[in-house]
């Protein structure tokens, strides 16, 4: 798992070297969607590679490219989120 520490110092700012700010945000507005469905088609534990599997091909079929490792850090905190909305744990997609 990553810390926030890591996230912030170093793999942020190289997405944000690689990618316009109009991408980042169709990315992780497509990331946050692409999750809630997976979590709805995949239910129950054991399914994170399936999950993740979903969210890649998605985007790959969208056509928006980004590395696994910011994709990663998207899935757990769009998960963190729906966590946080519905009051209880989702599954992580990276598992």
């Amino acid at each position: 798992m990553y810390t926030a520490a890591s996230v912030t110092a170093f793999v942020i700012p190289w997405v944000k070297s690689k990618t316009t700010a109009t991408q980042r945000e169709e990315i992780e507005a497509w990331v946050r969607i692409v999750v809630t469905v997976a979590e709805q088609i995949y239910l129950g534990a054991g399914k994170g590679k399936e999950k993740k599997k979903y969210v890649l091909d998605f985007l790959a079929e969208k056509n928006l490219k980004i590395d696994e490792e910011s994709v990663d850090l998207m899935i757990e905190s769009a998960v963190k989120n729906m966590n946080e909305a519905f009051g209880k744990e989702v599954i992580l997609l990276t598992n």
